[in-house]
């Protein structure tokens, strides 16, 4: 799914997909993927899904638009190794007035090793709940 912005008139992309290898020091003894790691993979996906529709964090927050994890959950399908090829694909799967989905799907060579969906709140500078501006409303479930 595409939506054209109405500023721009640009295409603006509904999910992102991003390479990863993971660091050595994102492994346990065993080589693999501590379960810790994801959270910050997911927060990787949602920037590079942010900056490929044309925003960036530091732009939203001088418009006073600011987003905080509400709810955040992983299911771990298989085991993620050091130095291999990843692909995590992140959607914006659902957009309320106040709040934003996202979805997680983490792949090895087109193999689910895990899923993930966290919750975000936006916000005003002061703390206080605040709409989510049309432009950066925009869906499609994994």
């Amino acid at each position: 799914m595409t939506d054209i912005t109405p500023a721009t008139g640009a295409a603006r992309l509904a999910r992102h997909t991003l390479t990863i290898v993971p660091r050595y020091s994102e492994t346990d003894q065993a080589g693999i993927v501590h379960h810790s790691v994801y959270p910050v993979w997911f927060e990787m996906g949602r920037t590079e899904l942010l900056r490929s529709q044309g925003f960036a964090y530091s732009d939203l927050e001088k418009r006073d638009i600011f987003f905080v994890v509400t709810e955040l959950s992983a299911r771990f399908r298989r085991p993620a190794r050091y130095d291999e090829t990843l692909e995590l694909e992140t959607a914006c799967s659902n957009v309320k007035a106040c709040r934003i989905e996202h979805s997680y799907r983490l792949s090895r060579d087109g193999v689910v090793l895990a899923e993930g969906v966290s919750v975000l709140a936006c916000l005003d500078a002061a703390g206080r709940i605040r709409r989510i501006p049309k432009d950066l409303a925009v869906c499609e479930p994994i």
